[in-house]
């Protein structure tokens, strides 16, 4: 089963024939296990990693750093819960250190993203301070490299 998940998550694109082959199982044996992963909610979703760079959508991408006091009785799920609903979030994380919560969230520009901190997460009763870093350029996402470089493009002078 691990074996299967690893396939996958480095590309999920493999046939099931191609998975039966790299794990010594049939093609419907490694069907039965994708579909019991997917209903124990251990696969959530089969997604693509996309250079956005390279195409004309426009966008910016920021990672903010929460500041928050738990809720009585919720914990930190409570806030979580509520922060995630948003759909420009992305990802959320609990952290330890020198902040709680790490949001990522996509905007249109920084403006449309630091109006939605001040209006959204800023607001909120039980965070305490926010953090905004906006992303200038990735060079590596989901453990994919986006540019690779040469081995060695220095030149020779003579």
């Amino acid at each position: 089963m691990e074996r299967i998940l690893e396939i996958l998550e480095n590309d999920c694109t493999l046939s099931l024939e191609q998975i039966g082959m790299m794990t010594d199982k049939s093609a419907q044996e490694v069907a039965d296990i994708i579909d019991s992963l997917r209903q124990e909610g251990i696969i959530l979703k089969n997604k693509s990693v996309i250079n956005w760079e390279k195409t004309d959508k426009e966008f910016v991408t920021a990672l903010i750093e929460l500041k928050v006091t738990p809720q009585r009785g919720g914990g930190f799920d409570k806030i979580a819960e509520r922060i995630y609903q948003y759909p420009e979030v992305k990802s959320l994380y609990l952290m330890a250190g020198a902040y709680d919560l790490m949001v990522t969230i996509e905007g249109r520009t920084m403006k449309e993203v630091a109006l939605f901190v001040s209006t959204k997460l800023a607001p909120m009763e039980q965070v305490m301070g926010t953090a905004t870093h906006f992303v200038l350029k990735k060079y590596k996402d989901e453990n994919v490299v986006f540019e690779k470089r040469s081995e060695d493009d220095r030149q020779v002078i003579s």
